[in-house]
């Protein structure tokens, strides 16, 4: 028994650890291959690399977009782009923040609608993940609303056309 007592907090210690060095580093977001193309519009996405989208599923398996426009529009139309797929099978979505580059969890950015800044299909959704930049972008760019990934709706989508 006092040997048990000795040996649990070592236990922890060790378990603690780990875990915080689990949640320490950086999750990998894969990069497009020369053959990758966006599976909304049949674009190469690696001749756009700031504007890069990745989801990635549950299964491991990843898809690549050219842009926030298509990445939304497939997400809210995977039965249309990915039969069998649907949001629930979404591990993680991944995008740069317009400023750094640095990729960003899609859920948690905010996208400026209406700017005079255009990705590779046009008329984008620019994201940032700092609410200040986003702001000071909005200002600086002409841009109509600061949104959240929850706002961004097909009929949205749709007047981005």
């Amino acid at each position: 028994m006092k040997r048990l007592r000795r040996l649990i907090p070592a236990v922890f210690f060790c378990l603690s650890l780990s875990l915080s060095t689990a949640f320490a580093a950086p999750v990998p977001v894969p990069s497009p291959s020369a053959k990758d193309k966006c599976p909304v519009c049949g674009m190469f996405v690696a001749k756009y690399p700031d504007w890069t989208t990745t989801m990635t599923f549950k299964d491991g398996s990843t898809l690549f977009f050219d842009g926030v426009k298509d990445f939304f529009t497939f997400f809210h139309n995977m039965n249309k782009y990915a039969p069998g797929r649907n949001q629930t099978s979404v591990a993680s979505a991944t995008l740069k923040d317009y400023y750094s580059l640095k990729h960003i969890d899609a859920r948690k950015a905010l996208f400026v609608l209406g700017s005079n800044v255009y990705g590779p299909m046009g008329k984008e959704l620019v994201p940032f993940e700092k609410a200040s930049d986003a702001r000071a972008f909005l200002r600086d760019h002409r841009g109509k609303k600061v949104l959240r990934f929850e706002e961004i709706t097909p009929a949205l989508l749709k007047s981005l056309e």
